[in-house]
């Protein structure tokens, strides 16, 4: 029977594909979306390629192409006439308009109000060193500024070249800082170290945003010595912050200018010698042409530097390498007898990552139980000081001033690195032997154990207890004694002067009864 035209049709449609649903293009929509969203979850909120839009904490992250060697827009890095070298009056052009080029960068980097960076500078001559264990102490140095610095978060630059030959010795700090403020827009103080010196509080946090927020050069020294005495010796060049700002580069070229780079540096020496009351040498060095500036202009530049010794910002080493045991032993005191609670969480064991928590836990327990400021200080202070300086000893040159002795010098620094050094080793379950000689023990868990109790079933008792009961059975069997004695006295046939030996022994029971 042949099909009707109305079955043909009819199958006709049900053979057809059902129409598709007009989705395409949401679903384009959201595999992009989906595909954008990994991209950005890979690459995370640290990536280059990301900018922070706002300057609060919650601000909104967008993506942001990270400049190359053939795009981004001109940075001051473009400017032809931009010299990395400091100014000591001759070729050198002066940077100008600093803050505003280093803001117009930040800002294209998606940088501008960040927190405050700091990048430790310190160095070395590029020469193998005279003294034989020179070298060996210049490395121990640096790994204990590389270690502070990875526990805080800090950057280290540490330089080995003489960028102006002319500028050597304790000069050739100044061509390195200038250098650094235009390699590191980024970083907003620059944190100069002497090679020599040692962080010897793991645990302290430069109060940046605090005691020096309003400051631009930050020195250890007595106002009173430099100011109204004029001694160069009232201040330390050895270890400052110099915030990274048009006025620390025009400070800094003001330095220079008293330096050996200069033509007049002869004359500057002479000049020094006369304003400062203790200087005796005419050739200018770094810390007699810093004070010279800071006492002849201090209008210009006194009101943006901090000039104090409340903390130990640099120790003298004299003052310092005497006491570090007696410290070490205060704050394991304060580890082990401190309320129980708080005591267990700071022999907790953590990652080295968590260090600024625990180290926070740490200031805060002992904060008011030993005493001093944190950071250390001066006089009646038993807390860590925070960098010591041992200036004067020359460890790299070999000739140390003759006022310290071989002991105080090289003794004392290899205390100082073991007592910073077991700050870092306990993270990783060692700690330094308490005489800080180098010996490196494991550390117990839990460690500084408190004194144990005894408990009901312990048999191991703790030494006084043992003690106690030592002293009881003593003046038990003494004592069964001397009753003997009593009901059995000696024959006086046996010893001579019978008397005088039983006077003794009624003197010795007498005694043995009152310490019973």
């Amino acid at each position: 029977m042949g099909a009707s035209p109305s079955d043909s049709e009819a199958s006709k449609k049900a053979a057809a594909p059902p129409p598709r649903p007009r989705r395409c293009a949401r679903d384009a929509l959201l595999f992009a979306a989906g595909v954008a969203a990994a991209v950005l979850a890979l690459l995370g909120p640290t990536s280059p390629l990301l900018m922070r839009v706002g300057t609060s904490a919650g601000g909104l992250l967008v993506a942001s192409p990270t400049p190359g060697p053939t795009d981004g827009p001109p940075t001051f890095y473009d400017d032809p006439s931009l010299s990395y070298a400091i100014n000591v009056g001759h070729h050198h052009h002066r940077l100008t308009d600093w803050d505003a080029k280093r803001a117009s960068w930040l800002r294209s980097r998606g940088l501008l109000g960040s927190p405050e960076k700091v990048v430790m500078v310190s160095g070395s001559q590029p020469e193998p060193c005279r003294a034989t264990t020179g070298d060996h102490l210049l490395l121990r140095f640096l790994k204990n500024k590389l270690d502070y610095c990875r526990l805080h978060g800090i950057k280290l630059l540490y330089n080995t070249a003489h960028l102006d030959p002319a500028m050597v010795a304790y000069w050739a700090k100044l061509p390195i800082l200038r250098a650094a403020m235009l390699a590191h827009p980024d970083a907003e103080w620059l944190w100069w170290v002497d090679a020599d010196a040692v962080v010897t509080d793991m645990d302290f946090t430069l109060p940046l945003s605090t005691k020096y927020a309003g400051h631009n050069l930050v020195l250890y020294g007595w106002p009173k010595e430099v100011y109204e005495r004029k001694r160069w010796l009232g201040l330390n060049a050895g270890v400052f912050l110099i915030r990274n700002c048009q006025w620390s580069l025009d400070f800094l070229d003001e330095w220079a200018r008293m330096g050996p780079a200069s033509p007049d540096h002869a004359r500057w020496g002479k000049a020094i010698r006369h304003v400062l009351s203790d200087r005796e040498s005419d050739v200018a060095c770094d810390q007699s042409a810093l004070a010279y500036l800071l006492i002849t202009e201090r209008e210009r530049w006194g009101d943006k530097v901090h000039l104090g010794v409340d903390y130990y910002f640099q120790g003298y080493f004299v003052e310092v390498v005497g006491k570090l045991r007696g410290v070490a032993a205060r704050y394991t005191k304060v580890e082990r007898s401190s309320p129980a609670a708080k005591a267990r969480a700071l022999r907790r064991r953590h990652a080295e990552r968590e260090h600024l928590r625990y180290a926070a836990a740490r200031n805060a327990a002992v904060r008011g139980v030993v005493p001093g400021p944190d950071g250390g200080a001066q006089f009646g202070s038993w807390r860590r000081p925070f960098v010591t300086h041992f200036t004067g000893c020359n460890p790299c040159g070999g000739r140390r001033n003759p006022a310290y002795s071989r002991e105080l010098c090289e003794g004392g620094m290899r205390r100082a690195l073991a007592f910073a050094d077991d700050q870092v080793l306990r993270a990783y379950g060692f700690r330094q032997d308490a005489a800080l000689n180098g010996t490196v023990l494991p550390m117990p868990f839990d460690y500084p154990t408190p004194p144990r109790r005894r408990a009901a079933d312990d048999d191991d008792r703790p030494s006084d207890e043992r003690r106690s009961w030592a002293l009881i059975v003593s003046c038990f069997f003494l004592s069964f004694f001397f009753f003997f004695l009593d009901l059995h006295p000696i024959p006086a046939h046996v010893i001579h002067d019978h008397d005088d030996k039983d006077l003794s022994f009624r003197s010795l029971k007498f005694l043995w009864w009152f310490i019973c």
